[in-house]
């Protein structure tokens, strides 16, 4: 057992249960829960809270809240939803993908004095301490401002024991050269975790990820390209290959985010695809696993088995 940072204060790894390892409460930009409310709609903590509780009903234990301070994360807010629902739910430093200019004239142990600073005294002049640590690279590859931040996480990670996941291009292959870094500055690829790893349906690359020792975040259902049936059975793959205790299936979804004039994808349209909230997990992948001929006991592992292992650094 080991005692990680959750926004209410030290939990055990014991009492994490049912682990969502990769959502979002805020899904937005820096500031505009604080400065343009409004952009998220009416009564946010009780939309946030209403969802919380049908997750905790449906058997939702923890999640981790995987919106660094670029994706509009806000700890106050998460740690009054976590009161109100009984819900465990881990904050997280590092930086996504907008990388603000000032950074370029920012050393890497700068960025990881940071980074440290939320983890072991409090973000946002508050005692509510990171649980994890985050660092993006995308389509382009690991881009020379992404490798600041990636070193700076690997630095921060040394000094404080706290684990790594990575938002990574995985068409592209991107976790090797994500992973490289990480193992030049040092780190124990066991204490990190490639995410958004089913948007390719390549099992050798995914193969490959877990025999460096690192976990994959299986996130982004339902998805579209691939198919939500495709990134299962992908997944059905890597269970029959052995890696279970190495696998924390997810859906990579927001509750608040920014109620565009012109959205993308419309919210009845979001609906369609998953009417089933953080539950789509339990509710449809589940159900497909088990006509793959999935057995019930590593259906149940799933979600607890990986999360607990990859905090606790097995």
């Amino acid at each position: 057992m080991t005692t990680i940072n959750s926004v209410l204060g030290p939990l055990d790894t014991a009492s994490l249960g049912f682990t969502l390892m990769h959502e979002h409460i805020i899904e937005a930009e820096d500031g505009v829960f604080r400065d343009y409310p409004e952009l998220l709609g009416a009564n946010p903590m009780k939309r946030v809270v209403n969802e919380l509780k049908k997750v905790k009903e449906g058997g939702v234990d923890t999640i981790v809240d995987a919106s660094t301070l670029d994706l509009g994360r806000d700890v106050g807010f998460l740690a009054e939803a976590s009161r109100q629902t009984g819900v465990n739910i881990i904050a997280t430093t590092g930086w996504w993908l907008d990388i603000p200019r000032c950074f370029a004239s920012v050393s890497v142990d700068q960025l990881a004095q940071l980074f440290t600073r939320e983890v072991e005294q409090g973000i946002s002049n508050t005692n509510i301490k990171a649980g994890i640590l985050k660092s993006a690279s995308d389509v382009g590859g690991v881009a020379p401002e992404a490798e600041t931040v990636l070193r700076a996480v690997a630095r921060a990670h040394l000094k404080t024991g706290v684990p790594i996941i990575l938002h990574s291009y995985s068409p592209g292959q991107v976790g090797r050269q994500q992973l490289a870094i990480l193992k030049d500055e040092g780190v124990d690829l066991k204490r990190v975790k490639v995410d958004h790893s089913i948007d390719t349906t390549d099992v050798e690359y995914l193969t490959w990820l877990l025999e460096q020792g690192c976990y994959l975040g299986l996130e982004r259902y339902p998805g579209r390209y691939p198919s939500p049936l495709a990134r299962t059975r992908t997944m059905k793959a890597l269970i029959d290959a052995g890696y279970t205790d190495h696998l924390c299936p997810s859906q990579d979804r927001g509750i608040l985010r920014i109620i565009a004039a012109n959205p993308k994808i419309t919210e009845e349209e979001r609906l369609k695809l998953n009417p089933y909230g953080f539950l789509y997990i339990k509710k449809v992948v589940f159900s497909q696993l088990r006509e793959m001929g999935v057995s019930e006991e590593i259906i149940n592992s799933l979600c607890v088995d990986g999360p607990r292992n990859f905090f606790e650094g097995v």
